[in-house]
């Protein structure tokens, strides 16, 4: 089975191709959510000596509310044009490390920030949203030894290490079929609900 994923949910961005359980294309690049074009461009390289994919995963944040969109976007594309099988799957539980259980923590906006827990590449708790005080307090209980990521550089929190979400891992996600994955339609994991402008009468 050839798997594509994407992945464009933090400040690096990164695509891999999959065949047979064996990851045999990775591309990564630093992500400007204002700059598109070098996610496109990997696309296309990694399309043509690949050929047709059965299956396409999109990590779906959260993060860059952009980039994921983008993400979503590119792969719908695909998928009409391929009719392969697409899913999403939560950006987080996709970093690549060696630990079996980690948490990350990111910023949230608006003076607040997200936690998540993370066992076996699956949500064990989150996202919530914390403010900075709620966030330290949380982070404080944890055993020393429990890995904390940060998809975005956060000093103020000396334990979280900076880690970013990995189309790597989620290609190798994409063929275990005991995962919960997202079905289409797809959307970004929102953390607040979409806020909405309304004209004035």
């Amino acid at each position: 089975m050839k798997i594509l994923a994407l992945e464009l949910s933090s400040a690096r961005g990164s695509l891999a191709v999959a065949s047979n359980g064996n990851v045999e294309i990775v591309r990564e690049w630093p992500n400007d959510r204002k700059n598109s074009g070098p996610f496109f461009e990997y696309l296309t390289e990694v399309q043509k000596p690949f050929g047709k994919k059965e299956t396409i995963i999109v990590g779906l944040g959260p993060g860059s509310y952009a980039g994921t969109r983008i993400a979503i976007s590119a792969a719908i594309g695909l998928q009409a044009a391929s009719h392969a099988r697409l899913i999403g799957f939560p950006s987080i539980c996709a970093i690549e490390c060696e630990a079996e259980e980690y948490c990350v923590i990111g910023d949230a906006r608006r003076k607040s920030f997200f936690f998540t827990r993370v066992r076996d590449n699956n949500l064990l708790e989150g996202p919530a949203l914390m403010s900075d005080a709620e966030l330290r307090a949380k982070l404080d209980k944890l055993d020393s030894k429990m890995s904390i990521f940060a998809i975005a550089n956060l000093p103020q929190f000396e334990r979280a290490e900076v880690r970013y979400p990995s189309a790597k891992v989620l290609a190798q996600l994409a063929s275990d079929s005991s995962r919960n994955f997202a079905q289409p339609p797809l959307e970004p994991i929102y953390l607040r609900e979409p806020h909405i402008t309304i004209p004035k009468k």
